[in-house]
Order: structure tokens, then sequence, then C-alpha cells
């Protein structure tokens, strides 16, 4: 799988992840989430039988475990049900197939390619609740972006807390980023107008911007939001852009509302899924695609520095599926 950057493909000095690992890690990072649903679906597929009202109900339980969404489910089921009253379907051992034709129709449906980007820097605006793993994202991206060559500079434009300022800090130094950060207290957009100016003059690739977590019903923290982007545009046209909102796999449906809020407010353009090897619950990747309509850009699995992956539909069913 070739990986898409901002900047087109990665420099052939880049490591470039090959697909065989990439599946590899996805299929590790959705362990729970493949066991739970897989099991399930292979109780109800062990045996050719006729596809009656018990077999549908397991189907159903089965997605709704794993948090594919209620909406989701319910197209599968339909789609179940029409295909067997035109004898397309012949027995429960289709089912399998079926779903999966679904899952990655829905993910590939909202998939979008990244803006490109001609002169650096790029600017990311990183936004999200506490607690969802915003400032460790912004880390692993960071080292991310370095594997393929990029330099990066960080800005610390959550001043609301000290403590998240501080953190920023340590992953600065862990990955040797540059950072621009004031005091605690300071105006977020000051900042983020300081960080975009720096990585303008130093020729930086990458600009990555943390904001306060916020929670979508504090008005005035997203009004903040809007012009921390109004801000950076000044400085470069397009920028920011990309806006990634990182969630939480393990909040399953509650995330969505969330998410809601935040896309309506901040143009959010892509989607970093956490802690997805930690849940049960990753079909939530699908329901978060089919309501938001917004593509994963990224996914978390596991704690180390470089598990943040890039995320590809064809290869998240597979390794659910193979």
């Amino acid at each position: 799988m070739a990986i898409q950057t901002l900047f087109g493909t990665p420099p052939p000095s880049a490591p470039s992840p090959d697909g065989a690992t990439l599946l590899d890690r996805l299929k590790a990072g959705i362990q729970k989430t493949r066991s739970g649903l897989m099991e399930k679906l292979e109780d109800v597929v062990s045996g050719p039988k006729e596809i009656d009202a018990d077999v549908l109900e397991e189907v159903e339980y089965a997605l709704i475990t794993a948090d594919i969404g209620a909406n989701t489910t319910a197209e599968i089921l339909e789609r179940i049900r029409q295909r067997v009253e035109r004898h397309q379907l012949g027995d429960s051992t289709e089912i399998k197939g079926l779903i999966r034709e679904h899952l990655l129709e829905i993910l590939e449906a909202t998939e979008r390619p990244l803006p490109q980007v001609a002169q650096p820097p790029a600017v990311i605006l990183v936004v999200g609740v506490n607690g969802a793993g915003k400032t460790t994202s912004i880390g692993k991206l960071t080292r991310r972006f370095q594997s393929e060559g990029r330099s990066v500079l960080l800005c610390a434009a959550d001043t609301f807390r000290a403590a998240a300022i501080e953190q920023l800090e340590v992953w600065a130094q862990r990955t040797g980023a540059d950072l621009i950060k004031q005091q605690t207290g300071a105006d977020p957009s000051a900042v983020a107008f300081d960080a975009v100016q720096a990585a303008k003059a130093r020729k930086v690739d990458y600009v990555i911007i943390d904001t306060a977590g916020r929670l979508h019903t504090k008005t005035n923290l997203m009004a903040e939001l809007e012009k921390m982007r109004r801000t950076v545009s000044r400085v470069i046209p397009d920028a920011p852009h990309e806006v990634l909102l990182v969630i939480e796999a393990t909040t399953g449906q509650n995330g969505l509302e969330q998410a809601r809020k935040f896309t309506e407010t901040s143009a959010v353009t892509g989607i970093i899924l956490t802690k997805l090897d930690g849940t049960a619950k990753g079909g939530v990747v699908v329901a978060i695609s089919r309501e938001l309509n917004l593509p994963i850009r990224y996914v978390g699995v596991g704690e180390q520095l470089d598990d943040l992956v890039p995320f590809d539909p064809a290869l998240f069913v597979a390794s659910l599926f193979d």
C-alpha cells in the first residue's frame, strides 16, 4: 500500500510501511473486536441453514455488540432479507461475505484524498475532548511524519492547563521536534499565529497545533477553535490543511454525539481513532464513518510511539474477516 501524505508520497529515503505489516498491525489492534464479532458470526454460519428470524436476530446481536451502529445493522439485515426474497442468498454461510461487502462500501464511501500542500508548512489542527489521547496522538503523528523524512513544529495552543503545555513539551523532547509555547492563560490564537509564522521562517514541513480538550457543550471554547482557524488562515491562506478530531474507540456510540458537535463548529476533515486495541467495539469505526461522513485518517493500535497507523478501509475489513 502506498502511504499518502499532505506532500504526496513519502520521499524514497523514508521507510515505507508495507501492506502486509500494516495488515498484521491492524489485525493485532482489533483482536478484541475481531474475536467478539467473528465468534458470534461463526456461530450463525457454522453450517448451511435456512435464513430465518432466529438467524437474523443472531446477526443483529453480533453487529450491535461490535458497535457497528443501529443504522448500519438495519441496512445489513434489510440487504440480507432482500437477497433471501430474490433467492440470491442460498443459506447462512453466505452472510459473512455480504456483511464484509457492506462494511467496505461504507468505509470507502467516506474516503477523501489528502489535500496536497505545494509549499510547506502544512498546518494540522488537532481537536477533541480531554482524555481521548489527543496529546499522545500528536506525539505519535510527529514520529510518523519524521519517519517520512519531514520536519515538525509543535504548537502548545492548549493554554488552559499548564499540564497540557508540559505534556507537549515532553513529546517535543522525545521526538526532537521544535515547540512554540506561551504562558498558561495566553490567547491560543496568538500562540497558533506565532507557531505558523515560525514554521514559515524555519522552513518546517508540518505544524501540529494542540488545542484545549473541549467538551462539545462549551460554546465559548468552540468559538475559540473557530478563531484559531481564522488566525492561521491569515498567515497561510489554505490553513489549516487538516483538522483532525481525536476520538477514543472505547467511548463507542457516545463518541458520535461529541464528534457531530465538533464537525459542526470546527470543520473537521478527518478522524484519529485511539485505543482501538483496548475495545471489543471496534465496529465504531464503521459507525463514525457512516454517521459523520468523514474519513478515518489514523488509528491507534497500541502504546508504542509508532503505534499510530494510517487507516485503510480494505485492510481494516480484511483484518476483521480474514
